[in-house]
């Protein structure tokens, strides 16, 4: 293991290194015209120390499963992580490096997962890239606890986070660090670039936090101040944080911003614009730094290089897991197919008996309650899922029989159920934020299908780590319950108006408002199915009838033909569509009995995700909402996002809502079968 632990010798030039990475930095920048040059500059011995000495990666090979994760969580130093991912051999050519900031290039202003090889996570929102690392190493804990066997550790490698003042001020950072250090993610190790700089200057009139004690009020293990310029220093406090059993490390590295340049190091003008033809010569005079933009000479490389180290490091890690595979056969194949994100070979036998129990039994319940009647069959099912709840457990209703509180021990380990498991669902604490962000981590590292909840309203709290799973095309799974005034009592403060089509503006994220049993189990089927986007799933506290239907699979589609004037005795054509989402149907269903009295024929249109429809093609869509017929929708909340559907009428709620029972305030903002109908009636008189 001695060859693994170490990647290369502490005996090579480390000046040479560091400063490999401050040319890069620089000179990218310059070409670039913009760009982040002080913080590479300043933490390059930070990650000579790392990456030479202790990460365990292999650049062929940038999805092995074993490998630490590392995240650059002040992402807008992306210079240091593409100058890493260049010298150690990843396919990252000098010319991607040439092409920084610019359009296709595999180097984009800040790290994205899935352009770079290399890159675990999108960082970039300050914060985000050490919450995603807490959710990575969860995952490495976890996994390793249902998969590692006495004689066989698979699972067994570390998540390292660069962080900064930046990160460390966004609120997110105290949600997901206080949680890493309740979990005793040990092999989560943070390393702090402590330079004092921001864009606006020296942090000090702004930021006068303890950050040691507050890392040790955590229970975190907190390490320095240090040299971050002293390459021994940081190689020994990443070895003493190697050795810790039941706690983070945060590594304090005291360093300066912009090191190496005469005029600019220490200052904010380091930060985020180029240093300026003058200043880089002056900066290579003082570095010694003799070689043309884009140039590192032979030994430079030759000192960075991984590639072999990396592929030692894999061949045995392979070995071992060959061993493995022939003590235990299965283990190894599940191990294998969940680190691929793949379905078990049942799960759609799984989704239909989800479906149709659904739709057998008929139940009158609250659509937050279908959501756990289905994961009670899709947790049975999916070991792989992984629940929790922003302290609203018993609101939510995420949990089941299947998924057992996740707790440690006083020594770090997951305390393990009688099927030798550790618990499956998360208390997150109210930190709707913190967990959106750590399921992020859980998703990217693999092996996890992560869900949580937490009310629509504070969907908002969630908001810019949802977009990053939408971007990152993360398979993560929202579950927002109290979807509407529905709530009730509570107030306009609780109570979601604008959040439904707040989110469905979100590119990527599929949306779901369903109207019943059968169409949340639905709902979850195309959630779990989404290997490409993360999915909201948002959810009625009240009860809701089910709406009788012939099939199920055209729910699949987002949006169908619920009802059509024949079910209400009607032999005559439609003359209009309603079409209305979650608790909404069941008074669009009402409208259309109200209205075949008057003898006014409507159809009645389910459209449980809007996004989801507007993926399918033209001939379905014309299907459902046939040409020349006006259409009226129906739901509780902004109606902005209606009109779209070319929309004669939309009964909607543009204004917050009031404090009173449901009941009042349905008949008070004019959510009544009658509105509707008299809404129609308009429509058709114009």
């Amino acid at each position: 293991m001695a060859a693994i632990e170490t990647p290369s010798p502490a005996n090579l030039d480390t000046s040479l290194m560091a400063n490999a990475i401050r040319a890069l930095a620089m000179d990218a920048v310059q070409q670039a015209n913009s760009g982040h040059p002080g913080a590479p500059m300043g933490m390059a011995e930070i990650a000579v120390a790392l990456w030479g000495r202790h990460l365990r990666h292999n650049p062929a090979d940038p999805h092995w499963a074993d490998r630490d994760r590392f995240v650059l969580s002040n992402g807008h130093g992306s210079m240091l992580a593409y100058a890493l991912l260049h010298l150690t051999g990843y396919d990252l050519p000098i010319e991607e490096l040439r092409n920084f900031r610019q359009l296709h290039s595999k180097t984009p202003g800040h790290p994205e997962v899935g352009i770079t090889p290399g890159v675990e996570t999108t960082t970039g929102p300050l914060g985000q890239g050490i919450s995603n690392a807490v959710g990575m190493a969860l995952a490495e804990k976890l996994l390793a606890a249902e998969f590692n066997r006495d004689g066989h550790t698979v699972v067994d490698h570390r998540t390292y986070v660069f962080l900064g003042d930046g990160c460390l001020m966004e609120g997110i950072s105290h949600e997901a660090c206080a949680l890493a250090g309740a979990w005793k993610l040990n092999k989560l190790i943070a390393l702090y670039d402590d330079n004092g700089i921001s864009i606006d200057g020296q942090v000090t009139p702004w930021f006068v936090d303890n950050t040691a004690l507050r890392f040790t009020a955590y229970g975190w293990s907190v390490i320095g101040p240090i040299d971050g310029h002293d390459v021994d220093a940081v190689d020994a406090a990443i070895a003493q944080a190697r050795q810790s059993r039941d706690k983070p490390t945060l590594i304090v590295c005291k360093t300066a911003i912009g090191k190496g340049s005469p005029n600019r190091a220490n200052t904010a003008k380091a930060h985020g614009e180029p240093l300026g033809a003058e200043e880089i010569a002056l900066t290579r005079a003082a570095i010694g730094w003799t070689h043309a933009p884009f140039e590192i000479p032979a030994e430079a490389y030759a000192a960075w290089n991984a590639k072999a180290c990396g592929a030692e490091a894999q061949a045995m890690w392979e070995a071992r897991f060959a061993t493995y595979r022939a003590a235990h056969p299965e283990l190894a194949a599940e191990f294998e197919r969940r680190m691929r994100g793949a379905l078990p070979a049942g799960f759609a036998q799984v989704a239909v008996d989800a479906a149709v129990a659904a739709h057998t039994k008929a139940e009158t319940v609250a659509s937050r309650k279908a959501s756990q009647l289905a994961l009670e069959h899709f947790t049975a099912a999916l070991p792989e899922l992984l629940g929790g709840s922003a302290d609203l457990t018993g609101s939510n209703l995420t949990n089941t029989k299947h998924t057992p509180p996740l707790r440690f021990g006083a020594e770090g380990a997951p305390k393990l159920g009688d099927d030798g498991k550790p618990g499956r669902h998360i208390n997150y604490g109210v930190r709707e934020f913190g967990m959106a962000a750590v399921m992020n981590g859980l998703a990217l590292h693999g092996g996890f299908i992560p869900y949580g909840g937490t009310f629509l309203t504070f969907s908002d709290y969630s908001r810019n780590a949802i977009r990053m799973a939408a971007l990152m095309k993360q398979r993560v799974i929202h579950v927002f319950t109290h979807d509407s005034i529905g709530l009730g009592e509570d107030g306009p403060t609780h109570q979601s108006v604008e959040h439904a089509a707040s989110l469905r503006l979100i590119p990527g994220l599929d949306v779901w408002r369903p109207a019943d049993t059968a169409e949340t189990a639905m709902a979850w089927t195309r959630a779990i199915l989404n290997r490409d986007r993360p999915t909201a799933l948002l959810l009625s506290r009240q009860n809701l009838p089910y709406a009788p239907k012939i099939g199920l699979d055209e729910i699949a589609r987002g949006a169908y033909v619920l009802a059509e004037p024949s079910e209400v005795g009607l032999k005559k054509k439609a003359q209009a569509v309603i079409i209305a989402t979650g608790s909404e149907v069941q008074l669009a269903l009402h409208a259309q009995q109200l209205l075949a009295a008057r003898g006014i024929a409507v159809r009645v249109v389910s459209m449980p995700s809007t996004t989801t429809f507007d993926r399918q093609d033209t001939a379905y869509k014309k299907k459902v909402l046939p040409a020349g017929l006006p259409r009226v929708a129906v739901e509780m909340g902004a109606t902005d996002g209606w009109w779209k559907y070319g929309c004669a009428a939309v009964v909607g709620l543009d204004t917050y809502g009031e404090s009173a029972p449901a009941g009042a305030l349905f008949k008070h903002f004019g959510f009544t079968a009658q509105n509707v109908v008299d809404t129609v009636r308009k429509v058709l008189s114009r």
